[in-house]
Protein backbone atom coordinates (compact mmCIF):
# COMPACT_ATOMS: atom_id res chain seq x y z
CA UNK A 1 0.00 0.00 0.00
CA UNK A 2 1.16 3.85 -0.38
CA UNK A 3 1.90 5.68 2.64
CA UNK A 4 -1.29 7.37 2.39
CA UNK A 5 -3.59 5.07 1.72
CA UNK A 6 -6.19 3.25 4.32
CA UNK A 7 -5.91 -0.29 2.81
CA UNK A 8 -5.10 -3.11 5.08
CA UNK A 9 -1.20 -2.94 6.19
CA UNK A 10 -0.20 -6.93 6.70
CA UNK A 11 -1.46 -8.16 3.63
CA UNK A 12 -0.83 -12.02 2.87
CA UNK A 13 2.54 -12.86 4.06
CA UNK A 14 4.75 -13.12 1.07
CA UNK A 15 7.09 -15.72 2.81
CA UNK A 16 5.61 -18.47 4.99
CA UNK A 17 6.53 -17.81 9.10
CA UNK A 18 8.99 -20.40 9.84
CA UNK A 19 8.62 -23.05 13.09
CA UNK A 20 10.34 -21.13 16.08
CA UNK A 21 13.06 -23.31 16.95
CA UNK A 22 14.97 -21.60 20.14
CA UNK A 23 12.62 -20.60 23.17
CA UNK A 24 14.61 -21.51 25.91
CA UNK A 25 17.47 -19.35 27.81
CA UNK A 26 21.06 -20.41 26.48
CA UNK A 27 23.15 -21.33 29.64
CA UNK A 28 26.37 -23.05 29.42
CA UNK A 29 26.25 -24.67 26.00
CA UNK A 30 22.40 -25.76 26.90
CA UNK A 31 19.25 -24.79 26.56
CA UNK A 32 16.97 -24.62 29.49
CA UNK A 33 14.24 -23.32 30.90
CA UNK A 34 14.36 -20.50 33.68
CA UNK A 35 14.09 -21.57 37.08
CA UNK A 36 10.91 -20.07 37.92
CA UNK A 37 9.24 -21.72 34.76
CA UNK A 38 7.77 -18.17 33.72
CA UNK A 39 7.70 -17.53 30.05
CA UNK A 40 6.79 -13.88 27.54
CA UNK A 41 5.06 -13.42 24.40
CA UNK A 42 7.18 -12.42 21.29
CA UNK A 43 4.84 -10.44 19.41
CA UNK A 44 4.72 -10.02 15.30
CA UNK A 45 3.93 -6.24 14.73
CA UNK A 46 2.75 -6.90 11.18
CA UNK A 47 -0.36 -8.40 13.07
CA UNK A 48 0.28 -7.66 16.93
CA UNK A 49 -0.60 -11.62 17.37
CA UNK A 50 1.79 -14.01 19.18
CA UNK A 51 4.36 -15.19 17.00
CA UNK A 52 6.03 -17.64 20.40
CA UNK A 53 6.30 -17.96 24.02
CA UNK A 54 9.78 -17.20 25.46
CA UNK A 55 11.66 -18.37 28.59
CA UNK A 56 11.69 -15.25 31.26
CA UNK A 57 14.80 -15.21 32.31
CA UNK A 58 15.79 -13.75 36.33
CA UNK A 59 18.06 -12.91 38.70
CA UNK A 60 18.75 -16.33 39.25
CA UNK A 61 19.21 -17.10 35.43
CA UNK A 62 21.66 -14.29 35.46
CA UNK A 63 23.42 -15.55 38.25
CA UNK A 64 23.58 -18.91 36.53
CA UNK A 65 24.81 -17.64 33.41
CA UNK A 66 27.58 -15.17 35.16
CA UNK A 67 28.76 -18.38 36.94
CA UNK A 68 28.81 -20.25 33.23
CA UNK A 69 30.83 -17.29 32.41
CA UNK A 70 33.46 -16.79 34.94
CA UNK A 71 34.45 -20.58 35.18
CA UNK A 72 34.74 -20.17 30.95
CA UNK A 73 36.99 -17.14 31.75
CA UNK A 74 39.23 -18.33 35.12
CA UNK A 75 39.37 -21.68 33.55
CA UNK A 76 38.36 -22.41 30.17
CA UNK A 77 40.09 -22.24 27.10
CA UNK A 78 39.33 -19.32 25.37
CA UNK A 79 41.13 -16.71 26.45
CA UNK A 80 43.62 -19.48 26.32
CA UNK A 81 44.12 -20.33 22.55
CA UNK A 82 46.09 -18.86 20.55
CA UNK A 83 44.20 -15.75 18.51
CA UNK A 84 44.12 -17.82 15.40
CA UNK A 85 41.98 -20.50 17.43
CA UNK A 86 39.71 -18.28 18.60
CA UNK A 87 39.53 -16.58 14.49
CA UNK A 88 39.10 -19.83 12.96
CA UNK A 89 35.88 -21.12 15.15
CA UNK A 90 34.45 -17.37 14.78
CA UNK A 91 35.13 -18.02 11.19
CA UNK A 92 33.14 -21.00 11.46
CA UNK A 93 30.45 -19.16 13.02
CA UNK A 94 30.46 -16.75 10.27
CA UNK A 95 30.16 -19.51 7.80
CA UNK A 96 27.36 -21.20 9.86
CA UNK A 97 25.43 -17.63 9.47
CA UNK A 98 26.37 -17.47 5.84
CA UNK A 99 23.98 -20.91 5.63
CA UNK A 100 21.16 -20.10 7.71
CA UNK A 101 20.22 -16.21 5.64
CA UNK A 102 16.92 -16.51 4.71
CA UNK A 103 16.25 -18.18 8.37
CA UNK A 104 17.76 -15.58 10.13
CA UNK A 105 16.44 -12.84 8.36
CA UNK A 106 12.76 -14.29 8.60
CA UNK A 107 13.29 -13.91 12.66
CA UNK A 108 14.53 -10.40 12.65
CA UNK A 109 11.34 -9.39 10.17
CA UNK A 110 8.82 -11.16 12.20
CA UNK A 111 9.96 -10.15 15.67
CA UNK A 112 11.21 -6.70 14.47
CA UNK A 113 9.16 -5.56 11.52
CA UNK A 114 12.72 -5.19 9.85
CA UNK A 115 12.61 -5.29 6.01
CA UNK A 116 13.15 -8.92 4.61
CA UNK A 117 14.73 -8.39 1.59
CA UNK A 118 16.95 -6.24 3.03
CA UNK A 119 18.13 -8.30 6.07
CA UNK A 120 18.63 -11.28 3.32
CA UNK A 121 20.65 -9.13 1.13
CA UNK A 122 22.14 -6.80 3.48
CA UNK A 123 21.81 -7.61 7.58
CA UNK A 124 22.73 -11.09 8.24
CA UNK A 125 25.54 -11.55 5.40
CA UNK A 126 26.86 -7.91 7.63
CA UNK A 127 27.38 -9.92 10.68
CA UNK A 128 28.97 -13.06 8.80
CA UNK A 129 31.63 -9.86 7.58
CA UNK A 130 32.10 -8.37 10.93
CA UNK A 131 32.38 -11.89 12.55
CA UNK A 132 35.49 -12.10 9.81
CA UNK A 133 36.70 -8.45 10.38
CA UNK A 134 37.21 -9.58 14.10
CA UNK A 135 38.23 -12.63 13.91
CA UNK A 136 41.13 -11.55 11.72
CA UNK A 137 41.82 -9.60 14.24
CA UNK A 138 42.16 -11.78 16.93
CA UNK A 139 46.13 -12.76 16.88
CA UNK A 140 47.46 -9.37 16.46
CA UNK A 141 46.27 -8.15 20.03
CA UNK A 142 49.82 -7.02 21.13
CA UNK A 143 51.25 -4.51 23.61
CA UNK A 144 54.47 -2.19 22.96
CA UNK A 145 57.42 -2.08 24.25
CA UNK A 146 58.08 1.24 26.20
CA UNK A 147 61.49 3.59 26.29
CA UNK A 148 61.73 4.06 30.09
CA UNK A 149 63.41 7.18 31.35
CA UNK A 150 65.96 5.00 33.30
CA UNK A 151 67.21 1.37 33.77
CA UNK A 152 64.13 -0.44 33.60
CA UNK A 153 62.92 -2.82 31.18
CA UNK A 154 59.27 -2.61 29.99
CA UNK A 155 56.31 -3.82 27.96
CA UNK A 156 52.54 -3.44 27.65
CA UNK A 157 50.30 -6.50 28.05
CA UNK A 158 46.62 -6.23 26.00
CA UNK A 159 44.50 -8.72 27.96
CA UNK A 160 40.88 -9.61 28.25
CA UNK A 161 38.34 -7.68 30.59
CA UNK A 162 37.22 -11.00 32.03
CA UNK A 163 33.22 -11.47 32.15
CA UNK A 164 31.22 -9.01 30.05
CA UNK A 165 27.66 -8.40 30.19
CA UNK A 166 25.67 -7.11 26.85
CA UNK A 167 21.91 -5.66 27.00
CA UNK A 168 21.19 -5.11 22.45
CA UNK A 169 18.43 -2.97 21.66
CA UNK A 170 15.57 -4.02 19.21
CA UNK A 171 15.68 -2.05 16.51
CA UNK A 172 18.61 -3.65 14.86
CA UNK A 173 18.63 -7.38 16.80
CA UNK A 174 21.40 -9.39 14.42
CA UNK A 175 23.68 -5.65 13.94
CA UNK A 176 24.11 -4.70 17.17
CA UNK A 177 24.65 -8.72 18.63
CA UNK A 178 27.47 -8.78 16.54
CA UNK A 179 28.76 -5.16 17.07
CA UNK A 180 29.12 -6.31 20.35
CA UNK A 181 30.30 -10.33 20.73
CA UNK A 182 32.65 -9.96 17.52
CA UNK A 183 34.65 -8.22 19.17
CA UNK A 184 34.10 -9.68 22.68
CA UNK A 185 34.89 -13.17 20.90
CA UNK A 186 38.53 -12.05 19.32
CA UNK A 187 39.38 -10.48 22.95
CA UNK A 188 38.94 -13.48 24.54
CA UNK A 189 36.08 -12.57 26.65
CA UNK A 190 33.33 -14.27 27.89
CA UNK A 191 30.12 -13.00 28.09
CA UNK A 192 26.28 -12.90 29.17
CA UNK A 193 23.60 -11.30 26.67
CA UNK A 194 20.07 -10.22 27.09
CA UNK A 195 18.75 -9.53 23.69
CA UNK A 196 15.53 -6.83 24.20
CA UNK A 197 12.61 -8.16 25.03
CA UNK A 198 10.59 -7.49 21.92
CA UNK A 199 13.66 -9.15 19.85
CA UNK A 200 14.58 -12.02 21.43
CA UNK A 201 14.38 -14.70 18.79
CA UNK A 202 17.41 -14.72 16.06
CA UNK A 203 19.74 -14.07 19.56
CA UNK A 204 18.88 -17.90 20.45
CA UNK A 205 19.32 -18.81 17.30
CA UNK A 206 22.71 -17.26 17.09
CA UNK A 207 23.62 -18.68 20.30
CA UNK A 208 22.75 -22.31 18.84
CA UNK A 209 24.97 -21.79 15.79
CA UNK A 210 27.83 -20.65 18.21
CA UNK A 211 27.71 -24.11 20.06
CA UNK A 212 27.91 -25.49 16.39
CA UNK A 213 30.93 -23.90 15.46
CA UNK A 214 32.29 -24.58 18.03
CA UNK A 215 32.88 -21.79 21.26
CA UNK A 216 33.42 -23.15 24.08
CA UNK A 217 30.41 -23.98 26.81
CA UNK A 218 29.84 -20.92 29.30
CA UNK A 219 31.63 -18.23 26.36
CA UNK A 220 28.40 -17.28 24.99
CA UNK A 221 25.33 -17.56 27.48
CA UNK A 222 21.71 -15.77 26.43
CA UNK A 223 19.57 -14.78 28.94
CA UNK A 224 15.73 -13.84 27.47
CA UNK A 225 13.65 -11.27 29.48
CA UNK A 226 13.29 -7.62 30.58
CA UNK A 227 15.08 -5.30 31.59
CA UNK A 228 13.90 -4.21 34.58
CA UNK A 229 14.92 -7.78 35.91
CA UNK A 230 17.19 -9.06 33.90
CA UNK A 231 18.89 -6.56 32.43
CA UNK A 232 19.18 -4.84 35.73
CA UNK A 233 20.84 -7.96 37.12
CA UNK A 234 23.14 -7.83 34.65
CA UNK A 235 23.69 -3.89 35.73
CA UNK A 236 24.33 -4.85 39.40
CA UNK A 237 26.31 -7.77 39.47
CA UNK A 238 29.05 -8.62 41.17
CA UNK A 239 31.00 -10.65 38.81
CA UNK A 240 30.51 -9.43 35.43
CA UNK A 241 33.41 -6.64 34.70
CA UNK A 242 31.90 -4.75 32.12
CA UNK A 243 28.90 -3.72 30.52
CA UNK A 244 27.85 -2.45 27.22
CA UNK A 245 24.15 -1.42 26.58
CA UNK A 246 22.40 0.30 23.83
CA UNK A 247 19.15 1.96 24.07
CA UNK A 248 17.85 4.90 25.11
CA UNK A 249 19.40 7.43 27.17
CA UNK A 250 16.85 6.98 30.33
CA UNK A 251 17.91 3.44 30.44
CA UNK A 252 21.70 4.01 30.05
CA UNK A 253 21.25 6.53 33.18
CA UNK A 254 20.02 3.74 35.14
CA UNK A 255 23.38 0.99 34.09
CA UNK A 256 25.89 3.28 35.12
CA UNK A 257 23.93 3.94 38.42
CA UNK A 258 23.86 0.23 38.90
CA UNK A 259 27.59 -0.34 37.85
CA UNK A 260 28.43 1.95 40.21
CA UNK A 261 26.51 1.04 43.42
CA UNK A 262 27.60 -2.91 42.65
CA UNK A 263 31.18 -3.64 41.73
CA UNK A 264 32.30 -0.24 39.33
CA UNK A 265 32.42 -2.95 37.15
CA UNK A 266 33.43 -1.05 33.34
CA UNK A 267 30.47 0.70 31.15
CA UNK A 268 30.02 2.00 28.03
CA UNK A 269 26.51 3.10 26.35
CA UNK A 270 25.10 4.08 22.81
CA UNK A 271 22.32 5.77 23.85
CA UNK A 272 19.69 8.37 21.86
CA UNK A 273 19.95 10.69 19.41
CA UNK A 274 18.22 13.93 17.17
CA UNK A 275 20.51 13.99 14.89
CA UNK A 276 20.68 16.89 12.34
CA UNK A 277 21.15 16.83 8.45
CA UNK A 278 22.18 20.23 7.52
CA UNK A 279 21.35 21.20 3.85
CA UNK A 280 22.94 24.45 1.80
CA UNK A 281 21.81 26.06 -1.17
CA UNK A 282 24.12 24.86 -3.46
CA UNK A 283 23.05 21.05 -2.56
CA UNK A 284 21.56 18.73 -5.48
CA UNK A 285 17.82 19.07 -4.83
CA UNK A 286 17.31 15.51 -5.89
CA UNK A 287 19.94 13.78 -3.62
CA UNK A 288 19.50 16.22 -0.83
CA UNK A 289 15.39 15.06 -0.76
CA UNK A 290 16.70 11.09 -0.68
CA UNK A 291 19.14 11.17 1.71
CA UNK A 292 16.53 13.38 4.09
CA UNK A 293 14.49 11.17 3.46
CA UNK A 294 15.97 7.98 4.17
CA UNK A 295 17.70 9.38 7.27
CA UNK A 296 14.45 9.12 9.14
CA UNK A 297 12.66 6.77 7.19
CA UNK A 298 15.01 3.98 7.20
CA UNK A 299 13.71 1.05 9.48
CA UNK A 300 10.88 3.16 10.01
CA UNK A 301 12.79 5.91 12.35
CA UNK A 302 13.65 3.18 14.90
CA UNK A 303 17.82 3.96 14.42
CA UNK A 304 19.49 6.26 16.79
CA UNK A 305 21.12 8.02 14.54
CA UNK A 306 18.20 9.07 12.26
CA UNK A 307 18.38 12.50 10.98
CA UNK A 308 15.24 13.40 12.45
CA UNK A 309 15.98 17.56 12.29
CA UNK A 310 16.48 19.09 8.72
CA UNK A 311 17.60 22.10 8.21
CA UNK A 312 17.84 23.67 4.68
CA UNK A 313 18.97 26.92 3.71
CA UNK A 314 16.39 29.35 2.69
CA UNK A 315 17.66 29.52 -1.02
CA UNK A 316 16.30 25.96 -1.86
CA UNK A 317 13.72 25.50 1.46
CA UNK A 318 10.39 25.55 -0.73
CA UNK A 319 11.94 23.40 -3.66
CA UNK A 320 13.21 20.90 -1.38
CA UNK A 321 9.49 20.90 0.51
CA UNK A 322 7.98 20.41 -2.34
CA UNK A 323 10.43 17.42 -3.27
CA UNK A 324 9.95 15.87 0.12
CA UNK A 325 6.30 16.40 0.25
CA UNK A 326 6.34 14.28 -3.59
CA UNK A 327 8.92 11.23 -1.98
CA UNK A 328 6.78 10.77 0.99
CA UNK A 329 3.68 10.10 -0.73
CA UNK A 330 5.33 7.43 -2.91
CA UNK A 331 6.83 6.09 -0.25
CA UNK A 332 5.37 2.24 0.48
CA UNK A 333 4.45 1.25 3.34
CA UNK A 334 3.41 -2.24 4.25
CA UNK A 335 4.02 -6.19 5.04
CA UNK A 336 7.81 -6.08 5.34
CA UNK A 337 7.96 -9.54 3.52
CA UNK A 338 6.93 -7.64 -0.10
CA UNK A 339 9.46 -6.61 -2.15
CA UNK A 340 7.90 -3.14 -2.89
CA UNK A 341 7.63 -2.36 0.37
CA UNK A 342 9.80 -0.15 1.62
CA UNK A 343 8.79 0.76 5.57
CA UNK A 344 7.46 -1.62 7.83
CA UNK A 345 5.70 -2.08 10.86
CA UNK A 346 6.96 -0.57 14.22
CA UNK A 347 8.24 -2.76 16.82
CA UNK A 348 5.69 -2.70 18.96
CA UNK A 349 2.18 -1.27 19.90
CA UNK A 350 4.18 0.63 22.66
CA UNK A 351 6.61 2.55 20.42
CA UNK A 352 3.78 2.93 17.98
CA UNK A 353 1.45 5.24 20.64
CA UNK A 354 4.89 6.40 21.24
CA UNK A 355 5.30 8.41 17.71
CA UNK A 356 1.53 9.01 17.47
CA UNK A 357 1.72 10.70 20.45
CA UNK A 358 4.57 13.13 19.49
CA UNK A 359 3.20 13.33 16.25
CA UNK A 360 -0.14 15.01 18.62
CA UNK A 361 2.34 17.23 20.65
CA UNK A 362 4.04 18.48 16.64
CA UNK A 363 0.25 19.37 15.52
CA UNK A 364 -0.69 21.01 19.23
CA UNK A 365 2.69 23.11 19.09
CA UNK A 366 1.80 24.75 15.82
CA UNK A 367 4.50 23.01 13.54
CA UNK A 368 2.56 22.28 10.03
CA UNK A 369 1.58 18.57 8.74
CA UNK A 370 2.98 18.17 5.74
CA UNK A 371 2.06 14.66 5.18
CA UNK A 372 1.52 11.53 6.87
CA UNK A 373 0.47 11.80 10.52
CA UNK A 374 -1.56 9.09 11.10
CA UNK A 375 -1.69 4.90 11.42
CA UNK A 376 -2.22 3.19 8.62
CA UNK A 377 -3.94 -0.22 8.00
CA UNK A 378 -6.94 -1.96 10.04
CA UNK A 379 -4.03 -4.19 12.12
CA UNK A 380 -0.72 -4.04 13.01
CA UNK A 381 1.53 -1.39 14.14
CA UNK A 382 2.13 0.87 11.04
CA UNK A 383 2.44 4.51 10.78
CA UNK A 384 3.21 6.73 7.19
CA UNK A 385 6.10 8.94 7.20
CA UNK A 386 5.08 11.87 8.48
CA UNK A 387 7.21 15.75 8.04
CA UNK A 388 6.59 18.75 9.87
CA UNK A 389 7.46 21.78 8.90
CA UNK A 390 7.59 25.39 10.42
CA UNK A 391 9.14 23.67 12.92
CA UNK A 392 11.21 25.45 16.14
CA UNK A 393 14.06 24.48 18.35
CA UNK A 394 12.25 24.48 21.61
CA UNK A 395 9.11 22.03 20.15
CA UNK A 396 8.96 18.80 22.09
CA UNK A 397 9.68 17.37 18.26
CA UNK A 398 12.63 19.34 17.96
CA UNK A 399 14.73 18.15 20.59
CA UNK A 400 12.84 14.55 21.89
CA UNK A 401 14.14 11.27 20.36
CA UNK A 402 11.02 10.06 18.38
CA UNK A 403 12.31 6.94 17.31
CA UNK A 404 9.85 6.85 14.75
CA UNK A 405 9.16 8.04 10.57
CA UNK A 406 8.92 11.69 12.02
CA UNK A 407 10.60 14.53 10.23
CA UNK A 408 11.16 18.28 11.65
CA UNK A 409 11.94 20.61 8.41
CA UNK A 410 13.50 23.95 9.56
CA UNK A 411 15.08 26.78 7.68
CA UNK A 412 18.46 28.63 8.35
CA UNK A 413 20.05 31.39 6.32
CA UNK A 414 24.29 31.10 7.37
CA UNK A 415 26.65 28.82 7.99
CA UNK A 416 26.99 30.24 11.72
CA UNK A 417 23.21 29.49 12.64
CA UNK A 418 23.50 26.40 11.39
CA UNK A 419 26.15 24.88 13.21
CA UNK A 420 24.70 26.66 16.60
CA UNK A 421 20.99 25.37 15.99
CA UNK A 422 22.64 21.38 14.80
CA UNK A 423 24.85 21.78 17.98
CA UNK A 424 21.97 22.90 20.52
CA UNK A 425 20.57 19.56 21.38
CA UNK A 426 21.52 17.47 24.88
CA UNK A 427 22.81 14.62 22.02
CA UNK A 428 25.67 13.95 19.82
CA UNK A 429 25.61 11.11 17.80
CA UNK A 430 25.44 11.66 14.33
CA UNK A 431 24.83 14.36 12.00
CA UNK A 432 24.66 14.97 7.74
CA UNK A 433 26.17 17.41 5.72
CA UNK A 434 25.17 18.29 2.61
CA UNK A 435 27.07 20.62 0.11
CA UNK A 436 29.34 21.18 -2.81
CA UNK A 437 31.76 23.19 -1.04
CA UNK A 438 34.55 21.29 0.62
CA UNK A 439 35.59 24.44 2.97
CA UNK A 440 31.82 24.37 4.16
CA UNK A 441 31.79 20.62 4.59
CA UNK A 442 35.20 21.32 6.63
CA UNK A 443 34.08 24.02 8.67
CA UNK A 444 30.83 22.16 9.98
CA UNK A 445 32.12 18.80 10.12
CA UNK A 446 34.54 19.96 12.34
CA UNK A 447 32.10 22.22 14.48
CA UNK A 448 29.70 19.78 14.75
CA UNK A 449 29.60 17.99 18.83
CA UNK A 450 29.13 14.59 17.41
CA UNK A 451 30.68 11.38 17.16
CA UNK A 452 30.03 10.61 13.56
CA UNK A 453 29.97 12.75 10.38
CA UNK A 454 28.26 11.83 6.48
CA UNK A 455 29.38 14.65 4.19
CA UNK A 456 27.23 13.75 0.94
CA UNK A 457 25.81 10.56 1.84
CA UNK A 458 23.94 8.87 5.33
CA UNK A 459 23.84 6.01 7.50
CA UNK A 460 27.52 5.29 5.45
CA UNK A 461 28.14 2.51 8.53
CA UNK A 462 30.97 0.19 7.81
CA UNK A 463 32.71 -2.64 10.22
CA UNK A 464 36.12 -0.71 10.12
CA UNK A 465 34.60 2.76 10.77
CA UNK A 466 34.41 3.92 14.82
CA UNK A 467 30.88 4.89 15.69
CA UNK A 468 30.02 6.30 18.71
CA UNK A 469 28.38 9.60 20.51
CA UNK A 470 29.72 12.48 22.41
CA UNK A 471 27.39 14.11 25.26
CA UNK A 472 24.37 12.04 26.11
CA UNK A 473 24.30 10.24 23.12
CA UNK A 474 26.70 7.82 25.61
CA UNK A 475 30.65 6.96 25.47
CA UNK A 476 32.95 3.88 23.89
CA UNK A 477 32.23 2.83 20.14
CA UNK A 478 31.59 0.53 18.41
CA UNK A 479 32.85 -1.09 15.08
CA UNK A 480 36.83 -0.50 14.07
CA UNK A 481 39.52 -1.38 16.02
CA UNK A 482 38.09 0.85 18.50
CA UNK A 483 35.74 -1.61 19.63
CA UNK A 484 38.34 -4.51 20.06
CA UNK A 485 40.16 -2.72 22.31
CA UNK A 486 37.00 -1.66 24.50
CA UNK A 487 37.05 -4.80 26.17
CA UNK A 488 40.59 -5.55 26.70
CA UNK A 489 42.53 -3.87 29.77
CA UNK A 490 46.17 -2.76 29.10
CA UNK A 491 48.70 -4.26 31.99
CA UNK A 492 52.30 -2.47 32.02
CA UNK A 493 55.48 -5.13 33.20
CA UNK A 494 58.22 -3.80 34.63
CA UNK A 495 61.39 -5.71 35.66
CA UNK A 496 64.73 -3.40 36.55
CA UNK A 497 68.35 -3.81 34.10
CA UNK A 498 71.73 -3.77 35.38
CA UNK A 499 74.64 -2.78 33.74
CA UNK A 500 73.02 -2.22 30.17
CA UNK A 501 75.31 -0.41 27.21
CA UNK A 502 71.90 1.52 26.62
CA UNK A 503 68.15 1.78 28.29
Amino acid sequence: MGSDCNGSSASESFVKTPTIKFTKLFINGEFVDSISGKTFETIDPRTGEVIARIAEGDKEDVDLAVKAARAAFDNGPWPRFPGAERGRIMMKFADLIDQHVEELAILDTVDAGRLFNFGKAVDIPQVAENLRYYAGAADKIHGDVLKMSRELQAYTLLEPIGVLGHIIPWNFPSTLFFAKVSPSLAAGCTMVIKPAEQTPLSALYYAHLAKLAGVPDGVLNVITGFGQTAGAAISYHMDIDKVSFTGSTEVGRLVMEAAAKSNLKQVSLELGGKSPLVIFDDADINMAADLALLGVLYNKGEICVASSRVFVQEGIYDELVKKLEEKAKAWVVGDPFDPNVRQGPQVDKQQYNKILTYIDHGKNEGATLLTGGKPLGNKGYYIAPTIFTDVKDDMLIAKDEIFGPVMALMKFKTIEEAIHRANNTRYGLAAGIITKDLNVANTVSRSIRAGVIWINCYFAFDRDCPYGGYKMSGFGRDFGLEALHKYLHTKSVVTPIYNSPWL
